[in-house]
């Protein structure tokens, strides 16, 4: 590779800035996975406890509460979200908010897939919230937390009504350990061990109020249920589910990847050091933003923007006036070019939204890396630009 002039001193120490699976905890290596119980059972006693501290510890590092199920589920977050949907909707009318590609994922399932029709679809563009005051607290609610593809975030819960009648069904994937959740707000909500903490994919966890435990036993759709999507059985809640008998097989590895990652949540103060770490991260390229002419949040409101999926835009008078290909191409040179110097990889923003990038901001990246990215982005940027002049 030549040599390019005026290349930033410093690189990121950990180059990986991905949406998910997200970077590894700071200090991890393989070694982390020695205990991991690989061929053994996931029935087994150990396998068990080994599943039920994941349970316990994601319960005492979230703060939920002790009337509250937390299992792991199979799926991801994906497959967590849809046994809800599956299992819970149709017993009210539903209220659906999306402003980015999974909430629009989950309006697809609930109109094309399970057909319902007393829908109120409440959607904004990406960059934009929804009108959260026209939520119906007699109806559920279905809507993420944080828009991992739109980096935009819900700013508080004052929207959620205390004495709701419908379930509020919350995807909290990139919210889940880096962003404070009112529980008592929230009766369905789910995330995977991929994003704030850097664990594997294909697990998911679900957490149930009371509230939702009641509705999976008093509500039958009618629908045919796959069997990773059965919670209930003869009426009743499945309680093992909760207690580390998964309903299929997950990989002990990954269960040993999650530990370490929640062991290490812990040891560093927990939930409010999650948080600071992946606040300071989003300060760090507030700051840095407002010194630049050639980007802006997508998120149009501070308060929205996200501290975990950072999403950005081009705002440079020269790229905005560029053909879309055009714009394409720069982007593309840009990120490779990062790529290529070991900065940065994945930052390219979701295949769905609007061009631009997006950098992983979660509790398992420090901000020192963040920082070292960003005089690199605004290299990359001038680099680029010209070479396309």
């Amino acid at each position: 590779m030549s040599e390019l002039p005026n290349k930033p001193a410093n690189k990121p120490a950990n180059p990986h800035f991905s949406s998910g699976p997200c970077a590894k905890r700071p200090g991890w290596s393989s070694a982390s996975l020695a205990d991991a119980l690989v061929g053994r059972s996931h029935r087994s006693k150990p396998g068990k406890q080994k599943l039920q501290e994941v349970i316990e510890l994601s319960r005492e590092i979230l703060g939920i509460p002790a009337d509250y199920r937390v299992g792991i589920v199979p799926g991801s977050d994906t497959g967590a979200v849809e046994l809800a949907l599956w299992t819970m909707l149709g017993a009210r009318g539903v209220d659906v908010l999306a402003w980015e590609s999974f909430g629009k994922e989950w309006v697809t399932d609930i109109t094309k897939q399970l057909k319902l029709t007393d829908l109120n679809l409440y959607e904004a563009d990406y960059g934009d919230l929804p009108d959260l005051t026209k939520i119906d607290s007699a109806r559920d609610v279905v809507f993420t937390w944080n828009g991992t593809t739109s980096g935009v975030r819900v700013p508080h819960s004052d929207w959620i009504s205390d004495t709701r009648e419908g379930l509020t069904i919350c995807d909290a994937t990139s919210a889940a350990f880096a962003m404070d959740l009112p529980w008592k707000k929230l009766d369905v909500t789910t995330w995977s061990w991929q994003k704030v903490l850097g664990g594997e994919g294909a697990h998911g966890m679900i957490v149930l109020s009371p509230r939702a435990v009641e509705r999976l036993e008093t509500f039958n759709s009618g629908r045919p249920l796959p069997k990773i999507f059965r919670l209930v059985k003869s009426g009743k809640i499945i309680e093992g589910i909760f207690q580390g008998e998964t309903i299929n097989t997950p990989s002990m590895l990954a269960v040993e990847d999650a530990l370490d990652g929640l062991r290490w949540a812990k040891s560093i103060g927990g939930l409010p050091e999650l948080i600071r770490r992946s606040e300071s991260n989003l300060k760090a390229i507030v700051d840095w933003k407002g010194q630049s002419t050639w980007v802006d949040f997508l998120a149009t409101q501070p308060e929205t923007r996200s501290c975990t999926s950072i999403c950005l835009r081009i705002v440079h008078s020269e790229f905005v006036a560029w053909e879309p290909a055009k714009q394409a191409s720069f982007l593309k040179s840009a990120i490779g070019l990062l790529e290529q110097e070991g900065v940065a990889f994945d930052i390219a923003s979701y295949r769905d939204a609007p061009q631009g990038l997006r950098i992983w901001g979660g509790a398992t990246v420090e901000t020192s890396d963040i920082e070292a990215l960003l005089a690199w982005l605004d290299f990359a940027f001038e680099e680029i630009k010209a070479k396309l002049a």
